[in-house]
C-alpha cells in the first residue's frame, strides 16, 4: 500500500510517499520520495525541495498561482525526471491530511466527506492560520486524484480524553457551551514520541507515565499516562502555555484587557503582537531562533540571556504542573527542533529536578543524541531525546482506516 501524506503549513508545505505492507512496524522506515515546498522567500515564488530514497535530489523555483499548482508540480516530481518513484499517480492508495484542529466532534483519525470538510471549515474560526491551508491541501488532492481516499488526522485527537477538569476554562460555562474550552495541539507528536519511547525503553506504553516536551518554534508539553493524554499546556488556540519562539504563550489576561482600553489598540494589532512578536523573538530582539539566540548570548547580549532564562523558568513550570497531573514520572521525552538539538536547554530543564533523582549524563546530551537515552545510568528518571515524525503517525494512521475499511 503506497500512502501520500500531506502536511500543509501557512507558508509551508511537507510531503511523503511511504510504503506498508501487511504488517504495520513500530519503527519509522525511509519515505520512497519527500517534498517540501516553502513560499516565504518571494513573493509568488515557491522553492521546492524533493529527494528520493536512492539518493536523488531536486531543487527548483517555480511560480506558485495557486496551492492546487503548486502540489500539482510537486508531485509531478514523483513520476516525472531524476527523482520518479512511482509510474504513475494512480499507485497511491491513500492520502493523509494534518489538520489541525478537530474541536470536539473529531477525536480520532477520519475518512474525509464533505461534513468533515464542512467542519474543517467552520473549525478555522478556531485555527485561521492552519485549518484553511488544510482544506485547501484535501481540496486540492481531490483534483488531482479524484477516486483516491483521504483521511484527515487531527492534531487534537491526541488530547480527546482529558478530563473536563483538565479541559474547561475557570470562565462562564456558555464558555463550553461554545466551544470554548482547552483542546490541545501537537498531538500527533506527541503520540509518535510516547510510541517511540516505550520502544526505547522496551517498556508496555500502557504501563508509563510520561512527560512530552514538543519544543519548536511553537512549544507544549503534554502529560501521558498509559498511553493517553491527560494533560497538556497549549488550549483553546496554540497560544496557550509555554514561551515559544514568537508567541508568548501564557499571560495575565488582565494585559490583554489594559491593551485594549488603548485607544488605538485592536484585536488585529493585539493578534500580530502575542503570535509573530513575542517570546523569545519579542524579549531578545534578535530572533524566535533558538540557535542564533544562543549565539548572541556567547557575545554578550543580555536580552538574549534574558530570553533564555524566562523559557526556560516557564519550561521548567510546564513540567512541574505535568508531574502534577502524572502523580509520578518514567520517562522524559525532548522532541522537535530544539528539543532534539539543544543542549542546552535540555540541561537546564532537567536541572531542576535533581531533586527527585533524574540526572543527565553530560556526555550523551552533548552527542547530539536521537532516539536514544541520556539519562545517566543510575537516574530514577529516563530522559529520552526522540526525533519526531509526524509524516509516519499520519501514515499508520491512515493504514489503520484502511485496514478497518478493507
Amino acid at each position: 500500500m503506497k500512502i501520500l501524506v500531506l502536511n500543509a503549513g501557512s507558508s509551508t508545505l511537507k510531503s511523503c510517499l511511504y510504503e506498508l505492507n501487511d504488517v504495520l512496524s513500530d519503527r519509522p522506515p525511509q519515505p520512497l520520495w519527500s517534498a517540501q515546498i516553502d513560499w516565504t522567500h518571494q513573493q509568488g515564488i515557491a522553492e521546492l525541495k524533493v529527494k528520493t530514497a536512492t539518493g536523488d535530489r531536486l531543487e527548483e523555483e517555480f511560480t506558485s498561482e495557486s496551492r492546487t499548482d503548486a502540489i500539482s508540480r510537486m508531485l509531478e516530481t514523483l513520476w516525472k525526471g531524476k527523482t520518479q518513484t512511482i509510474n504513475d499517480l494512480t499507485e497511491i492508495d491513500i492520502v493523509g491530511h494534518r489538520v489541525v484542529h478537530g474541536g470536539q466532534e473529531y477525536q480520532q483519525s477520519t475518512l474525509i466527506s464533505p461534513d468533515v470538510k464542512e467542519a474543517i471549515a467552520r473549525l478555522s474560526v478556531f485555527a485561521p492560520v492552519h485549518n484553511p491551508v488544510n482544506l485547501e491541501g484535501i481540496e486540492a488532492m481531490e483534483n488531482i486524484l479524484p477516486n483516491v481516499p483521504q483521511i484527515a488526522v487531527f492534531d487534537t485527537a491526541f488530547h480527546a480524553q482529558l478530563a473536563p477538569a483538565a479541559f474547561v476554562y475557570p470562565g462562564p460555562y456558555e464558555w463550553l457551551e461554545n466551544g470554548i474550552r482547552r483542546y490541545g495541539f501537537h498531538g500527533i507528536s506527541h503520540q509518535y514520541c510516547a510510541r517511540q519511547a516505550a520502544d526505547i525503553l522496551g517498556r508496555d506504553l500502557s504501563d508509563l507515565r510520561l512527560i512530552s516536551c514538543h519544543l519548536g518554534n511553537g512549544c507544549s508539553l503534554a502529560a501521558i499516562r498509559d498511553g493517553v493524554s491527560v494533560d497538556t499546556t497549549m488550549g483553546f488556540t496554540p497560544l496557550e502555555g509555554l514561551m515559544m519562539g514568537s508567541r508568548s504563550g501564557s499571560i495575565d489576561p488582565g494585559i490583554l484587557i489594559h491593551l485594549l482600553k488603548q485607544s488605538d489598540f485592536t484585536a488585529e494589532k493585539l493578534d500580530d503582537l502575542l503570535n509573530r512578536n513575542s517570546g523569545l523573538k519579542g524579549i531578545s530582539g534578535v530572533s524566535s531562533d533558538m540557535r542564533q539566540l544562543v549565539q548572541a548570548i556567547t557575545q554578550g547580549n543580555q536580552r538574549a540571556q534574558l530570553a533564555l532564562d524566562i523559557y526556560i523558568h516557564r519550561l521548567r513550570a510546564g513540567i512541574g504542573a505535568m508531574l502534577a497531573s502524572l502523580g509520578g514520572l518514567d520517562a522524559l521525552i525532548f522532541t522537535a527542533g530544539v528539543g532534539e538539538n539543544s543542549p542546552v536547554v535540555r540541561a537546564a530543564a532537567c536541572e531542576a529536578f535533581g531533586f527527585m533523582g533524574l540526572q543527565l549524563d553530560g556526555e550523551k546530551n552533548q552527542q547530539s543524541p536521537v532516539d536514544r537515552d541520556i539519562a545517566a545510568v543510575d537516574s530514577a528518571v529516563r530522559v529520552l531525546v526522540i526525533h519526531t515524525q509526524e509524516d509516519w503517525e499520519i501514515a499508520r494512521e491512515c493504514w489503520k482506516i484502511a485496514l478497518c475499511s478493507g
